[in-house]
């Protein structure tokens, strides 16, 4: 089988590690915008805010500085780690990997306590099983797909 030539000689693996690092940075970048991150005032450092509100990206999503900045590193490495079939291979499955066990400490934790120093609600909790979920999969048939058309 051969490869399309949309891919310009990148594995599938590595488009699509791309794309979720492009993601990331954007996320990232949008978490520190007033307006698209509602309750901008409240934005702390960690944790979940103060004085009972929350900053939230789209008005959903719980964000801290240091998740807004977690995101941006997440997107960094994602697009070095596309730069090649390995490196890609890699980002998706660790870091698909790394979102499910967030999205577990997010469900056994109490989210309005010390412990939810990301700042995370139950909107993040689901995202982070659907981003893990995703990428591990993505990872998983990505490696197939590069080994069928190699």
């Amino acid at each position: 089988m051969t490869r399309p030539a949309v891919l310009n000689g990148k594995s599938t693996g590595q488009i699509i590690a791309g794309v979720f690092g492009a993601v990331f940075i954007l996320v990232g970048i949008l978490g520190f915008i007033p307006g698209i991150t509602t309750n901008y005032g409240d934005l702390a450092f960690a944790g979940h805010g103060h004085g009972g509100e929350h900053a939230q990206l789209l008005g959903i999503f719980a964000v801290s500085v240091l998740h807004n900045i977690v995101h941006l590193l997440f997107g960094v490495v994602g697009l070095v780690l596309a730069r090649t079939a390995a490196g890609a291979r890699w980002f998706l499955l660790a870091g698909g990997a790394i979102y499910l066990v967030l999205w577990a400490y997010g469900l056994v934790i109490d989210l309005d306590t010390n412990f939810n120093f990301v700042g995370l609600n139950t909107a993040d909790n689901w995202l982070h099983f659907v981003l893990g979920a995703v990428m591990v999969g993505a990872g998983i048939a990505a490696t197939k797909l590069d080994k069928a058309t190699s």
